[in-house]
């Protein structure tokens, strides 16, 4: 593996989408818990969410897409905001009951399998990289760490 000094520095801010994943659950968790329903407490973290965006969007001052753009993206593309509701609103039901470490896990694990086929397919505009052995064992080796952490 390659690592130029321009790769290292992107690390920590991956890294750091870990930590506010983390973060934002358990404050989405928390919303909920005052609010008494999960849906509600996504909403409002999609709703802060995209106010947030609609001004970074009008402060980075890019020509807006054309009408014709929209309606010429691929169908699945619409997809991504319906996913991202099932996301939040699964993790703040789902993260309190698991505990965090293991939610985090579970969602890392699942993140793999799927970046595993992703790759190994070319899904998506990918690019291929075939899953194998070492690929495989490091997803095993997680899965038992997870499987270690539903230990209390």
């Amino acid at each position: 593996m390659n690592l130029s000094a321009q790769l290292l520095l992107l690390i920590p801010f991956v890294l750091a989408i870990g930590a506010a994943m983390t973060l934002q659950t358990a404050i989405n968790t928390q919303v909920s818990q005052i609010l008494a329903s999960s849906l509600q407490a996504a909403f409002l973290s999609f709703s802060i969410g995209t106010v947030l965006l609609a001004l970074l969007v009008l402060w980075a001052r890019q020509p807006l897409p054309q009408l014709a753009q929209l309606f010429n993206l691929p169908w699945y593309s619409y997809c991504a905001g319906m996913l991202g509701v099932y996301a939040i609103s699964i993790s703040i039901y789902t993260a309190p009951k698991l505990g965090f470490l293991t939610f985090s896990g579970l969602v890392i694990f699942g993140q793999l399998l799927t970046s595993m086929l992703f790759d190994h397919f070319g899904w998506l505009g990918a690019e291929k990289n075939p899953i194998h052995w070492q690929r495989l064992l490091g997803g095993v080796v997680i899965f038992v760490g997870v499987l270690l952490t539903l230990q209390r």
